[in-house]
């Protein structure tokens, strides 16, 4: 009885994850490509709706102690760099992004969003492609629990993506 009780909540929260990260990308890799737009409907631009592809990032809008708030699927709270300039390539490398990791991958907007900026990619020195917000590359604080937003103001210059509640679906 109990292992059965496991699969289903197992099996639950799959499919959770799966209506979540439900959304469409294209893209190409140039350089600062937007590779998903959501619309004000909340539904992206291109693409249909079916689970993320490999290498996708899933962006969700989530509530933190600051309010509603950019992040990954899996809570982590993104930030954007002050020294950054909208476009450019990345400036917090080496042991900046030890502590400030970048993130990487294909942005896709969660289906629970709505009314998002412009997400992209801009092409980093290894050849990765890190995920921009309007432009601005993104990054997480290592070691920060989900919704975390510890690092905010840290050195004046590492901030949350600040949204609201109409950024969700149904908000």
């Amino acid at each position: 009885m109990r292992k059965s009780g496991w699969a289903a909540a197992a099996g639950l929260g799959s499919l959770l994850l799966l209506l979540t990260a439900c959304g469409g990308s294209s893209g190409s890799s140039s350089t600062s490509t937007p590779t998903n737009t959501a619309t004000a409907a909340g539904q992206p631009t291109s693409g249909a709706l079916a689970g993320p592809s490999k290498g996708s990032v899933v962006l969700i809008v989530q509530k933190s102690a600051l309010g509603y708030v950019l992040a990954e699927a899996n809570g982590q709270v993104l930030y954007t760099y002050a020294k950054d300039t909208k476009g450019s390539a990345p400036t917090c490398i080496g042991s900046c992004a030890e502590i400030w990791p970048p993130l990487t991958g294909i942005p896709v907007a969660s289906a629970a969003v709505t009314g998002l900026g412009m997400l992209g990619t801009v092409a980093v020195a290894n050849g990765a492609k890190q995920v921009t917000y309007d432009g601005m590359p993104l990054y997480t604080f290592k070691g920060a629990k989900p919704l975390a937003v510890k690092g905010n103001g840290v050195g004046g210059v590492w901030h949350v993506i600040k949204l609201s509640r109409s950024n969700v679906t149904g908000g």
